[in-house]
């Protein structure tokens, strides 16, 4: 296993985008006024994502940062169609590479987000078959991309791309079932299933989460390693405002379903919005930190217009 780094800052790398996204015409995926709902229990619709907007460019790496419950990992699961059959939604655009994902019928949706387009969830345990073995697993993804691959050749491909992200022992792991794995383990097992047919769009939700800081350090090296090779556009949802402030060129703050800022990730130190600020304040210190963090001060507006209230605001 490599104990390769990310690169330390996302800033000393040249230069980051336009803040408000590329044009339609150049950017790898493009979201305008996705808004998606649920129905509750007396029959009022309830929404979950307001009116998100964003692009993301070829090559980016865009950060989603926000408390739990702001639409993140919905908004990243309405690009791939994997939003729960109980959501409602509806978007004046969603585009990925120029196609028109709102008007693809069900099975092109999911031969392109199969072929083109990944995505790595927070833990392994709830992404991986309990009863099938690694190589099994992978022969199902492997299979869409190439079905008439014979056996042999299917294997050699497993092993592979499970050498490809630095498992040390690829036919020992092929060959065994999830729960034989830590979850660093599991976690690149993830990552080689989608990464290795070479994928446009990745979306990372919370994929280090659940993992100690030197495993979590290696996943991010693959990644970065994956996204330098096939020039992928990554989606990093996380809850970690420093680590997509190191990683990321570029970084989306929501809050309640909407987004309240979108900025530069070296600029994030520098933030406008009254919630982002909040959110930095409230990483403590690894130096003598606070007794009591900050509590975020929540203004109603924020709900009605959520820019609005960053003109002159403060805690």
């Amino acid at each position: 296993m490599s104990d390769a780094s990310p690169k330390a800052n996302a800033a000393d790398r040249a230069p980051s985008p336009p803040l408000a996204g590329t044009p339609a015409s150049a950017a790898l995926a493009e979201i305008d006024d996705l808004r998606i709902a649920f129905r509750g229990h007396d029959g009022t619709l309830a929404e979950a994502v307001r009116g998100v907007s964003f692009a993301l460019d070829k090559g980016e790496r865009l950060g989603i940062v926000g408390e739990s419950g702001s639409g993140k990992s919905l908004t990243g699961r309405a690009l791939l169609g994997l939003l729960p059959p109980a959501a409602q939604m509806r978007a004046n655009t969603l585009r990925f590479d120029g196609t028109d994902l709102l008007a693809l019928n069900a099975r092109k949706r999911r031969q392109l987000c199969g072929q083109q387009m990944g995505m790595i969830l927070q833990d392994p345990k709830y992404s991986l078959n309990p009863v099938m073995t690694v190589a099994e697993q992978m022969r199902e993804a492997f299979a869409l991309h190439a079905p008439k691959t014979g056996r042999r050749e299917m294997r050699e491909k497993i092993v592979d791309a499970l050498a490809a992200v630095h498992i040390r022992n690829p036919q020992r792991v092929a060959d065994a079932y999830p729960h034989e794995l830590s979850g660093g383990m599991g976690q690149r097992v993830m990552i080689a299933m989608m990464v290795s047919t070479g994928p446009r769009l990745l979306i990372a939700d919370e994929p280090t989460s659940a993992l100690d800081v030197l495993v979590a350090a290696q996943v991010l090296a693959i990644l970065d390693e994956t996204i330098a090779k096939h020039d992928t556009g990554l989606i990093f949802i996380s809850h970690d405002l420093p680590l997509v402030m190191s990683f990321c060129d570029r970084v989306v703050v929501m809050y309640a379903g909407r987004v309240v800022e979108t900025c530069a990730a070296r600029d994030l130190l520098h933030a406008q919005h009254p919630y982002t600020r909040g959110l930095m304040a409230a990483n403590p210190p690894l130096v003598d930190p606070p007794e009591e963090l900050p509590v975020l001060a929540r203004d109603p507006a924020w709900l009605a217009d959520p820019l609005a209230s960053a003109r002159g605001a403060a805690l």
